[in-house]
C-alpha cells in the first residue's frame, strides 16, 4: 500500500505561473490601491512584487527554460566580434551620405514628376 499522490507536473506549472501572474497584478493593483502613499513606497512595492513574481515564475518548467535560454544567450553574446570605434563611425557615416544622396534623389524626382504633370495638365503657365 504505498501510494502517492499524482500531480500532473504540468498543472503544477500551471499554478505557479497563475501565482505569479497573481503577485504581479497584486502588486500593480496595490500600487493604485494605495496612491495616497509615497511614490518611493508603491515603486518599492511593485518592484518586490516584481522580484517574487520572477521569483515564482522561475519555479515552473518553463521559467526554468527560460532562465536556460537567458544564460545560452549571454554565453552567445560573449562570442560576438563587436566592430570597433572606427568601424562603427564609418558605417554610420556611410549611411548617413547614402540617406542624404537618396533624400536628395527622390525630391529631384518629386520635382521632376511635378513639373511634367504640370505641364500635361497645362498649370504651368
Amino acid at each position: 500500500m504505498n501510494s502517492k499522490a499524482d500531480i500532473d507536473p504540468g498543472a503544477l506549472d500551471t499554478v505557479k505561473l497563475l501565482l505569479a501572474a497573481a503577485v504581479l497584478i497584486g502588486g500593480v493593483a496595490a500600487f493604485y490601491y494605495f496612491e495616497d502613499q509615497s511614490i518611493l513606497l508603491r515603486t518599492v512595492g511593485v518592484l518586490a512584487a516584481l522580484g517574487v513574481g520572477v521569483l515564482i515564475g522561475l519555479q515552473s518548467a518553463q521559467g526554468q527554460a527560460l532562465w536556460r535560454f537567458m544564460q545560452s544567450s549571454r554565453v552567445e553574446l560573449r562570442k560576438v566580434v563587436w566592430p570597433t570605434r572606427q568601424e562603427t563611425l564609418q558605417t554610420t557615416l556611410t549611411v548617413f551620405v547614402f540617406v542624404l544622396v537618396l533624400g536628395i534623389f527622390f525630391w529631384l524626382l518629386d520635382m521632376g514628376l511635378l513639373w511634367i504633370t504640370r505641364w500635361l495638365t497645362g498649370q504651368g503657365t
